[in-house]
């Protein structure tokens, strides 16, 4: 966590003030959490900020009445919903259509995330997120907000030959289709550990025509294995490497890997370009949400006080 500094004024210990780009940068960021694991959190007001967006991750397995309830619960403790609609466990348009009349009659849902999901062999007719688009089922519900995923450093499962030729026809597409829907869109991105890589991704894509904004994946605070192990299984690339340099310190397997610096380094990027299609981050609480909440409660200023502290 952020080292306590001590004031002499008052004789009591201190958070550091976060950078003002820090505080640019994750201002409005995002979270995501699974009903099993929201199920543990007695109060959401205690560990985030009132109006912070949630998505809610559907495993295949997991049962819509789970998913809407966890959305329920979510909405009435004033919190923005976004769940999951994998497109590969979804069976059919009928019941695609049955999941967004729930979200929206139970928990007043109005914005989701789309996506292949973590499936290799689909369950009935939708094999990906433009398939799901191209129903009008979200735009014929009133849906203001749309988001689909993004992989700055490729994915095989969508390009088995290493390229990206197949994750860009496809952004190029989602990019189109922004530009005749009524939702509001962007794309939400795997995450990551090194800033670099995802600054010339977002580049590149910006000469290739894509300017949806940007919502940059980051892992939450969490035991070095639990990073290499969860990375590992995701498919996460090249920044992978930052883990395993400093796994080679045996010393640092047990403390826990903040994301301060990948933060940093996207922060920096986004106060001298002002105009980078790099506009939020979304955090995946690998390490816990409590520890993820006290996380940016710590780090970034005005932003990340939770809903609670605010109201006392």
């Amino acid at each position: 966590m952020a080292l306590l500094q001590f004031s002499r004024k008052t004789g009591t210990a201190t958070l550091p003030r976060p950078t003002p780009e820090m505080e640019a940068l994750l201002k409005g960021f995002s979270i995501e959490v699974m009903p099993r694991t929201a199920a543990k959190v007695e109060h959401f007001a205690e560990l985030l900020p009132a109006g912070t967006r949630v998505y809610i991750a559907h495993i295949d397995g997991t049962s819509i009445d789970e998913m809407v309830l966890t959305a329920r619960r979510l909405a009435s403790e004033g919190f923005e919903v976004m769940p999951h609609f994998p497109a590969r466990i979804i069976p059919d348009t009928a019941t695609l259509a049955d999941w967004i009349a729930r979200y929206q009659g139970e928990a007043g849902v109005r914005e989701a995330l789309l996506l292949g999901g973590g499936v290799s062999s689909p369950a009935g007719e939708f094999d990906n997120s433009m398939q799901l688009m191209e129903t009008g089922l979200f735009d014929k519900a009133g849906f203001t907000r749309l988001h689909v995923a993004g992989h700055p450093e490729g994915n095989r499962d969508i390009d088995p030959d290493g390229s990206d030729r197949n994750v860009l026809e496809a952004l190029r597409w989602k990019q189109a289709f922004s530009e005749r829907s009524d939702a509001e869109m962007a794309v939400v991105t795997q995450f990551v550990f090194e800033a670099d890589p995802v600054i010339a991704w977002a580049e590149r894509l910006r000469a290739e025509g894509i300017d949806l904004p940007l919502h940059i994946g980051v892992a939450g605070p969490a035991k070095l294995q639990t990073l290499i192990k969860f990375a590992v299984a995701c498919g996460v690339g090249p920044s992978l490497r930052v883990l395993q340099r400093r796994a080679r310190d045996v010393t640092r397997l047990v403390q826990p890997h903040e994301p301060t610096e990948v933060l940093a380094g996207l922060a920096a990027h986004r106060a001298a370009n002002p105009d980078s299609n790099i506009r939020n981050i979304h955090f995946f609480p690998l390490g816990g949400i409590a520890a993820n909440g006290q996380w940016t409660t710590e780090n970034a200023g005005s932003s990340g006080i939770p809903a609670i502290q605010k109201q006392g």
